[in-house]
């Protein structure tokens, strides 16, 4: 199946072909073929012919995210209208029909600039289809957010991450659905052939709940305690927090209690529970080289000498953190970046796991990667 993803570089993009390149990469760790041909489509992409009619060749689906939310009032109003106009007509040159699922905005049904161009727009695509699926979203969240750019959640943990204090209105609502849930929405009604109006599941809360859940986060986990993971959506949330959190906040060195006996550190604490495991590894041998999409997950060396390289999936800088037992530092793995750990010793390797649910081998959440590509 062919799909094409627009506004592949943007928070829902980058979340959707993250998770139908996941589903690839796990076909292919079977020795199965990859479902999914991906067309990502950035910004420029939509200003050249060649490439948009490229990418909309053949396609079966269309999951549209590009758009524009900050801009002049008269920019923003027409400019999601002209987006959609430009994408029917690159698939009527095409001869494609695709399914076509539209990341619209509860916004649409408002009197403003960008109510306006968000609900024309919908109405364009919803012409201009084969089959038309109208994913209404609330606030968005998740990793890879941008701070200061229409993401209150993106900018509270930023503002908590630099030592400040968040000043929130005390009457502000918010309803937050993750990025990661809405991209999976837009692929499920493509895989189900659902069409209509899709609203996901989402959270409503007051902006000073927020604040005070990230405030919890920032302040339990800077004192190595992880808070309460039982509940999904604080699963999504806490990994949103974390994500912001590299590539400088890492490894956090433990305090070591030493005497003469010798020395005792807390690994992990708080969770709700998990899982926790042992691991020896031979000099020069690489571990992981894999990515998950929602496991929160610790690595800590307890003997020997290691380089953790973890690498945001679908990019190219990597991130390297040479720990060693001498001086036991854990390094938690972000959720949708992929990681490896290698020994760089001369002996054998003794590292830690931890992760904050049990193993279910019929859903690993377990994507093979490489890190160094």
């Amino acid at each position: 199946m062919k799909i094409v993803v627009t506004g592949a570089r943007g928070l829902i993009g980058w979340h959707a072909h993250a998770r139908l390149y996941a589903a690839n990469c796990a076909a292919s760790f079977q020795g199965s073929d990859t479902p999914y041909e991906i067309a990502p489509l950035g910004h420029t992409d939509f200003k050249d012919d060649a490439k948009l009619e490229d990418a909309l060749t053949g396609a079966d689906a269309v999951l549209h995210f590009a758009g524009v939310n900050r801009a002049p009032d008269d920019e923003v109003e027409a400019a999601n209208p002209a987006i959609a106009r430009r994408l029917i007509a690159a698939c009527n040159a095409v001869g494609a029909t695709p399914h076509i699922v539209y990341a619209n905005s509860t916004h649409a049904a408002s009197d403003t600039p960008y109510g306006r161009g968000k609900r024309i727009a919908g109405e364009v695509l919803a012409k201009g289809a084969g089959r038309y699926t109208d994913l209404v979203l609330p606030h968005i969240f998740g990793e890879g957010a941008r701070p200061y750019y229409n993401n209150v959640t993106a900018t509270l943990i930023d503002k908590l991450l630099a030592g400040e204090t968040p000043d929130v209105n005390p009457e502000g609502r918010v309803i937050l659905c993750h990025a990661g849930a809405a991209a999976q929405a837009a692929i499920d009604a493509v895989l189900g052939g659902h069409t209509g109006v899709l609203e996901p599941d989402a959270r409503p809360m007051s902006v000073p709940d927020l604040l005070g859940k990230l405030q919890g986060f920032h302040d339990s986990y800077g004192a190595n305690i992880y808070p309460d993971l039982t509940d999904p959506f604080d699963v999504a949330l806490f990994n949103s927090y974390r994500a912001a959190s590299y590539p400088d906040g890492w490894p956090r060195p433990l305090k070591l209690n030493t005497d003469a006996r010798g020395t005792l550190f807390e690994v992990v604490k708080g969770g709700g529970g998990g899982q926790t495991f042992l691991s020896t590894t031979e000099p020069g041998v690489t571990r992981g080289d894999h990515f998950h999409l929602d496991k929160v997950e610790r690595f800590l060396v307890v003997q020997g000498k290691a380089v953790i390289r973890i690498r945001k999936v679908l990019t190219d800088e990597v991130w390297e953190y040479p720990v060693s037992g001498d001086a036991p530092a854990p390094v938690d793995m972000p959720t949708l970046h992929t990681h490896s750990i290698e020994n760089v010793g001369q002996g054998p390797l003794l590292t830690l796991f931890w992760t904050h649910d049990l193993f279910d081998p019929q859903n690993p959440d377990t994507f093979a990667d490489k890190v160094l590509t």
